[in-house]
C-alpha cells in the first residue's frame, strides 16, 4: 500500500476502529507500509484526541453513553488553529487537559524548542508523538477520573516552581457575567494554572456559551483571551466585548 501522510493515516485508522472496533500496531503498520513506531505515535494522538483508547499492541474504540465518539469538530479544529498562532518559538506553554486544548497538539509541530507542562497523560502521549517533541514537563499529583488528569496539592507545588508564557485551558461553560464555569468542583489548580501564566488563553465552542453549570473556575479578571468559533450568537459578541479580554472568532479559514 502506497505510504499515506499522517492526517490521512490518522483518518484512515478511526474508519479501521470503526468497522472493526479494534486493531493492533502490528496490523497497522503492515496495513500502512509503515514502522510500529509510527503507528505508537499516531495512536497517543488520537487517544490525546478522544477518539480510541490504547492498550497493549493496539487500541479500541471509545464507547460514550453506548455511542461511539465523534471526531474533532470543524469548530475544535479553528479554534486550535487560532490558538496557535498566538504561540512562538522557545515558548513555556501549559495545556491543559481536554478534547478542545488536545486539539491543539498537531498544530505545535511548525513551533521550535517549545517546553510543555501538562497535567493530561493524554496530552503528554500526544506531545511525545510530534517530531521532533517539545520539552515535556508533567504536574503529577492525585489522578482525578472525572476530568482524566492529575490535580491536587502536588501538582500545585509543581506548577509554581516554574513560570509560564501561556495557559490554554478549556472550560465547560461560559458565564458571560462570572467566567468560565465546570462541572468539576476541583478548581484549585486552574487557579495556579493561571498565576503562574503571563498570558491566559480559553479556548471553547461556542455552544458551551450561558450553560448553567455551578462551579466557577476563572473569573474574567483571569483571563486574557478568549478564542471560540464562527457559531457565537452576536448578543453573546457584544457582552464579551465589553469585557477586558481579547476575543478571537476562529472561522473555517482560520
Amino acid at each position: 500500500m502506497q505510504r499515506r501522510q499522517t492526517p490521512q493515516r490518522r483518518d484512515a485508522i478511526l474508519e479501521l476502529l470503526a468497522e472493526r472496533g479494534e486493531v493492533t500496531v502490528e496490523a497497522l503498520a503492515e496495513q500502512f507500509d509503515t514502522s510500529s513506531v509510527t503507528v505508537r505515535k499516531d495512536l497517543a494522538a488520537l487517544e490525546a484526541a478522544g477518539r480510541l483508547i490504547r492498550r497493549y499492541g493496539g487500541a479500541i474504540l471509545v464507547e460514550r453513553d453506548g455511542e461511539r465518539p465523534q471526531r474533532i469538530s470543524p469548530a475544535k479544529k479553528a479554534i486550535a488553529r487560532a490558538a496557535s498562532r498566538r504561540i512562538r518559538d522557545h515558548a513555556r506553554l501549559i495545556i491543559d487537559s481536554g478534547t478542545t486544548t488536545g486539539a491543539l497538539i498537531p498544530e505545535l509541530g511548525r513551533c521550535s524548542g517549545l517546553v510543555v507542562m501538562t497535567n493530561s497523560l493524554g496530552v503528554a502521549g500526544a506531545l511525545r508523538a510530534l517530531e521532533p517533541p517539545p520539552t515535556l514537563l508533567m504536574t503529577g499529583g492525585t489522578w482525578d477520573p472525572h476530568s482524566a488528569a492529575f490535580q491536587g496539592r502536588v501538582a500545585e507545588t509543581v506548577l509554581r516552581a516554574y513560570d509560564f508564557d501561556q495557559l490554554f485551558i478549556g472550560a465547560d461553560g461560559i458565564d458571560p457575567t462570572r467566567g468560565t464555569t465546570t462541572f468539576n468542583e476541583l478548581t484549585g489548580l486552574s487557579q495556579v494554572m493561571a498565576e503562574v501564566a503571563r498570558e491566559v488563553v480559553v479556548m471553547i465552542e461556542s455552544d458551551k456559551f450561558e450553560r448553567r453549570i455551578p462551579n466557577l473556575e476563572l473569573d474574567w479578571t483571569q483571563i486574557d483571551v478568549l478564542i471560540t468559533d464562527a457559531g457565537l450568537t452576536s448578543a453573546m459578541q457584544e457582552r464579551l466585548e465589553a469585557l477586558d479580554i481579547d476575543l478571537v472568532i476562529a472561522g473555517s479559514d482560520t
